[in-house]
């Protein structure tokens, strides 16, 4: 476990755009039937169980690696989405399913994140989508730049120093988790109950 913060800041704040109520489509890596790393989760869960209401702890079934914003419901067509679909079936295909090593555990300052290794296979999906997102819209919603592929198992609900989240990882050695990796889901997601929830819109196979 390494520390990247002395200090955590409320991961709930509202951004720009959202507020109760709004939709956003968005593309995830989604981990359904990955035991490994359900498993994993669960034991950085038991850790932090005793920090209470000063972190949110994913549950198993929303535990997710962002990849790539598309756009609110309402402001992006249903039409342009499907199209979007489309064409990251297209370019998906040719992307292998790869395996990937998930964690050990890094103290950002709104998450306790898993790091995503070999990284370079995410990338590739998620160039993928970005280039579908091109191929239907003007502009490519958010930087290429600046991504760093992870999986968050909690997220601060509040604003304080980190050294009780680091005391309570300390002396854990915990085995990476291994998933497998075959599909990328582009989803409907909404954040009304501190919690990123879901529906999923499309499943795109990878090649």
């Amino acid at each position: 476990m390494t520390s990247d913060t002395e200090t955590m800041r409320n991961h709930w704040w509202w951004r720009p755009g959202w507020s109760v109520g709004r939709r956003f489509y968005t593309w995830h890596l989604t981990f359904e039937g990955q035991d490994e790393v359900h498993h994993l989760a669960a034991e950085y869960r038991a850790a932090l169980a005793s920090l209470g209401e000063t972190l949110t702890l994913i549950p198993d079934r929303w535990l997710h690696l962002t990849m790539q914003g598309v756009g609110f419901v309402g402001e992006t067509s249903e039409k342009d989405v499907n199209k979007i679909v489309a064409a990251a079936g297209e370019r998906l295909a040719e992307v292998p399913a790869f395996d990937a090593e998930i964690g050990p555990a890094v103290i950002d300052p709104e998450a306790i994140l898993l790091h995503v290794h070999p990284d370079t296979p995410v990338r590739q999906v998620r160039d993928s989508v970005r280039a579908a997102i091109s191929d239907v819209l003007d502009e490519v919603p958010e930087r290429a730049a600046g991504f760093t592929p992870h999986v968050s198992v909690a997220y601060s609900a509040g604003d304080g120093p980190a050294a009780p989240v680091a005391t309570a990882l300390a002396g854990l050695d915990l085995t990476a988790a291994r998933a497998r990796i075959t599909s990328a889901e582009l989803i409907v997601l909404h954040r009304d109950r501190q919690m990123y929830e879901w529906e999923t819109y499309a499943t795109v196979p990878l090649g």
